[in-house]
């Protein structure tokens, strides 16, 4: 069984990727939008962290989180997310074939177990963690430029002068090489 190590800081900020069980498309539905943005809130009641940089494909979710300075479980506030999700939207997850294991632990088949983490380590590398988010619907052929998909922060970081309108529309932008290698 592998041993997975967590770079537990406080007060970090923290890439994630979460995908969706056998990657099946179901996040970017109106049930299941609803259903995480009501969990994050519930969570962030509690357990607060500040999202920077967000986006929502059907099939996976990028993002960027900035926990307090106090603070370094992202790990409870993800399964926290995760089961309040499902609870709401088991029925997306039905045609997913049961396994021996999943049966066993009560899952719904809606999420991969595990997620990806990243810590953020400077203002270079929250750039570069920011654009691969931004250019990810992109990237898997889902809209032509990032202002074109809806389920992202692209809109607010154009807003806030971070990016200009038309960045990443018709000329892929230069990534840093190794983001998203998960």
């Amino acid at each position: 069984m592998p041993n997975y190590k967590r770079n537990f800081l406080p007060g970090g900020t923290f890439f994630f990727t979460v995908v969706t069980h056998e990657r099946r498309p179901w996040l970017c539905t109106e049930k299941a939008r609803n259903a995480l943005r009501r969990a994050i809130g519930e969570v962030r009641v509690k357990r607060p962290f500040t999202i920077k940089a967000w986006v929502l494909l059907p099939d996976h979710l990028h993002c960027l989180w900035a926990l307090p300075e106090d603070d370094h479980d992202f790990s409870l506030r993800w399964r926290l997310i995760k089961t309040r999700v499902s609870r709401q939207c088991a029925d997306l997850g039905d045609d997913a074939p049961e396994t021996p294991s999943r049966l066993q632990r009560a899952e719904v088949n809606l999420w991969q177990r595990r997620f990806w983490e990243h810590t953020i380590g400077d203002e270079r590398d929250y750039a570069a963690h920011c654009d691969y988010i931004h250019y990810n619907p992109v990237k898997h052929g889902h809209c032509k430029s990032p202002g074109d998909w809806a389920y992202s922060t692209f809109h607010r970081f154009v807003a806030s002068g971070s990016y200009a309108a038309d960045w990443g529309a018709g000329k892929v932008p230069k990534m840093v090489e190794g983001i998203g290698k998960e």
